[in-house]
This record gives structure tokens, sequence and C-alpha cells, in this order.
């Protein structure tokens, strides 16, 4: 419930109880009445009120006495409700207080993620402006040269999958199957060999990253915004890896990895960090939506299946998100560790 309908209710109970006061302030005035009236007839009697008299009188006032309970009871009824009403307000306005809190919380925290943004924004515009002059450098002298002969006949990419059941479930399988059908149809598409595994738990990365020695590593499911990656338990439940976790993996893991994809919420921090130890990473500096996510992902593989730069695959994939009137392509972060350039990193050998 928002603060606003918080703020509506409480008004509106406050109607009410102002309405039930009255009605107890009504009932405790009829009483009183009702109460003067027994004293004046009780007073009325002395010793010269005839047995006739007296015993009329005597009625008269079991009468007022029914109409004094019956007031007096009206009345309780209505100091309960009031009572009532009482606690629902202090419990509304206690929901307001909690909710305002809340608020401020998101809203500090999205200040926070605005201003990492805008660090992490000015960091890759000195990095790129490094780059450039390096590139330029290098030009200078020597031309860039892509050695193809250097490069793998085939890699692997390893899409690791998380789902976990108490999260909101995320369409993954429709995510690997739209990349296995763009690499289907890519030109290289007999050079990339896609392996997967699912429900994830944090036991099986150094095991799956020993097994296959995957070129690519692709993680897909739900990140926090504390920079954590959320995989399962061995009940199917959340199990959150933090983020200096998720760093330490890929600093002992490096070896053959040349790029890494967080295709989950809130990952820049961990692409930024694991940008100190693989060539290049991608994250995602907010919150994801599944058709994004997968529309991403595909168009990037498709690009990588052609032959393409690790850059030119990433711009393809963010220009994929507009053609598809998707708003979500300022959210991809494309990381990469000092030194390389990712205009020259391909991961595909043209074949002759």
């Amino acid at each position: 419930m928002s603060i606003e309908t918080l703020r509506n209710r409480i008004a509106q109970l406050e109607k009410e109880k102002a309405n039930l006061e009255k009605s107890l302030s009504r009932e405790r005035e009829s009483a009183r009445k009702k109460q003067t009236e027994i004293t004046q007839v009780s007073r009325s009697i002395n010793k010269n009120t005839s047995l006739s008299m007296l015993s009329s009188k005597q009625r008269q006032i079991e009468l007022k006495q029914k109409q004094l309970s019956a007031y007096e009871k009206k009345a309780a009824d209505f100091q309960t409700k009031v009572a009532n009403k009482t606690s629902e307000i202090l419990r509304k306005l206690s929901e307001v207080d909690r909710a305002e809190k809340q608020a401020q919380r998101h809203s500090a925290q999205d200040e926070k993620r605005r201003q990492d943004k805008q660090i992490r924004h000015s960091k890759q515009v000195t990095r790129e402006l490094e780059r450039q002059s390096q590139i330029h450098n290098q030009l200078s002298s020597t031309p860039i040269i892509v050695k193809f002969e250097d490069l793998p006949e085939k890699i692997n990419v390893l899409f690791i999958a998380s789902n976990p059941k108490d999260q909101t479930q995320l369409k993954l399988d429709e995510e690997i199957r739209a990349i296995t059908r763009k690499i289907r149809e890519s030109e290289y598409r007999n050079a990339v060999e896609l392996k997967a595994i699912w429900a994830t738990r944090p036991h099986d990365l150094l095991q799956a990253l020993n097994e296959h020695k995957p070129t690519v590593v692709h993680f897909s499911g739900h990140g926090s915004d504390q920079g954590e990656l959320v995989l399962q338990d061995d009940s199917g439940s959340t199990k959150l890896v933090s983020l200096q976790s998720i760093v330490e993996l890929f600093k002992v893991m490096a070896s053959g990895i040349e790029l890494v994809v967080f295709n989950a919420c809130y990952s820049h921090s961990q692409a930024e960090e694991v940008a100190n130890h693989v060539k290049a990473v991608i994250g995602m500096s907010d919150s994801v939506g599944d058709e994004a996510a997968r529309v991403f992902a595909a168009q990037l593989y498709s690009a990588i299946g052609f032959g393409k730069t690790v850059h030119e695959a990433f711009e393809q994939a963010k220009v994929a998100l507009q053609l598809e009137g998707i708003q979500e392509e300022n959210i991809p972060e494309l990381f990469v560790a000092d030194g390389v350039d990712t205009n020259s990193l391909i991961l595909v050998q043209p074949q002759t």
C-alpha cells in the first residue's frame, strides 16, 4: 500500500473516530440527564407522600434506571469503538512511518547508485582517453595486426544458470534457446560450442570452470543491489555469493577466459572488479528485464559467431535492444583490463 493511500486511510479513520466520539458524547449526555431525572424524582419523595404516589414514583425511577442503563451501554459500546479506531489509526501511522523510512532508504540507494554510475563513467572516460592515446602511439609506430592463426579453432561458452524457487522466476530457457539459435545462424557456427549448467550452487562453479575450460563465462539469473550473485542452495532456495568471492573466483581461474558476461541485475560492480583479472567483462548497471537480457545475449553471441570483435559484438547487442524497442540499451556496460583493446579482441577465428 502506498504512503498516499495510507494517509488517505488515516484521514478516513480520523473522521470515523470523530463521528464515534460525537455519538459517545451524545449518549453520555443522555445518561447524565436521565441520572438527573432519577435524582429529582427520588428527592420528591418525602414522609408526606402517599402510598399510591410513592408507588408511581418508584415505577418512574425504575423506568428511568432502565433507560439510564441503555444509555450507559451504548456509551460503553461507542467507547470501545473509539478505542479500536484509535488503535487502527496508530497502526496506520506506524505503517506510514515504516513506509517513509523505506522510501528514504530506497532514495538513498538510488542516489548512491547514481553517484557510483557517475564515478564509473568518469573512470571509463579516463580509461578510454588513455586507451585512445595508447592506440594513437601504437599506430604512430606499428600498425595493430590481428593474428588469426593465434586464435583458437573453437571457443567454449559456459552458460551458468541459477533461478532459485524463492525468487521471481526468469525465462532462462528462452535465453539459452535464443543464444543457441543465433550461434547456429552465425557464419562461424562450428567455432562456438555452448555448454550449460543449471540450478547452479556455489560449489558447482570451480568444478564447471575446471571441467569445461571456457573461453566465455556467461552468468544468467538474479543479482542483488549489493553486488552479490544469486545462486541456489541444496534445497533450491537463494544462496548469495559475495562480490569479493566472485572476484577471487576469477582471480584464480582467469586462465583461458577472455570474456565474462554477468547477465543479471546490478552486476556492474562484479564486472568492474573482475575486469582486473579478465580481458573483458560485461555487467548491468541496473535491473534488467527478461526480454532485454534475452535479446542482448542472443545478439552478443551472434556477432561473436560472425567473427566480430568483443567491442563490435557489445555495440551490436545494444543496438538489438533499440531495434526491438526495449529502452534498456544503456544498462549493459563493458569493462576491459588495462592495456586491452576490445577493438582488436576477437574470440572466433574466421574459417577459410
